[in-house]
């Protein structure tokens, strides 16, 4: 995980804005902040997982399980004692069109869309497509998100037989959430592979802000 400790420091260094520490945000707190940074983790050589902090492997596992279930409800998480959505549940436990929905149930003119299904179909009847994306920001939907999606786009590449996966994240939270996305996505490319009878190769994962 040498790289992702370099890209530590590289904000560290240079994160701060010219007469000032920190970047304003909508937080109030401030940030430290580079933009257009990215990281390649070869699959072949191991599992991504960062050893320099505690990563919950249980959330992953089932945060994911559960957004391919295009559940948005966090009952399902709570269950299986996972927490991380919780604070911006409604009373009911709701947290409106996320990543789940997006991925299983994207609303469009004529009905909802299954991106998963569709990227799965795609794969194998046609692997050498450059259509292999997931989408997961709606415009229309922002509104009724919380927290706002952070991960909207994602890419997957055949090569031989080898698959990949670029995602891009506008924005990230590099010591708390970077970490725990790494070893998500990484994990959701070793299943897609799986289904669709590829070895995982490369999970590249692009930042903006």
């Amino acid at each position: 995980m040498k790289q992702y400790l370099e890209l530590v420091r590289d904000v560290l260094s240079n994160g701060g804005q010219e007469g000032d520490s920190v970047r304003p945000d909508r937080t109030g707190v401030g940030t430290l902040s580079v933009f257009g940074r990215q990281l390649r983790f070869n699959l072949d050589e191991g599992f991504p997982l960062v050893t320099t902090k505690k990563v919950h492997l249980r959330s992953i596992i089932h945060e994911l399980l559960w957004f391919l279930q295009g559940d948005t409800n966090i009952k399902y998480l709570n269950d299986h004692g996972v927490t991380i959505w919780d604070e911006w549940a409604d009373e009911d436990g709701e947290l409106g069109p996320i990543y789940g929905k997006m991925w299983r149930r994207w609303e469009g003119p004529t009905g909802t869309v299954d991106q998963i299904s569709n990227l799965i179909s795609r794969l194998k009847a046609d692997p050498y497509s450059r259509r292999h994306l997931i989408i997961a920001f709606n415009p229309a939907d922002q509104p009724e998100v919380a927290p706002q999606g952070c991960h909207t786009l994602m890419q997957f590449y055949v090569s031989g037989d080898r698959l990949s996966l670029q995602l891009y994240q506008r924005s990230a939270d590099l010591m708390l959430g970077v970490p725990f996305n790494i070893a998500s996505y990484a994990l959701f490319l070793m299943m897609v592979a799986q289904v669709v009878g590829y070895r995982p190769h490369e999970f590249i994962h692009t930042f903006g802000d």
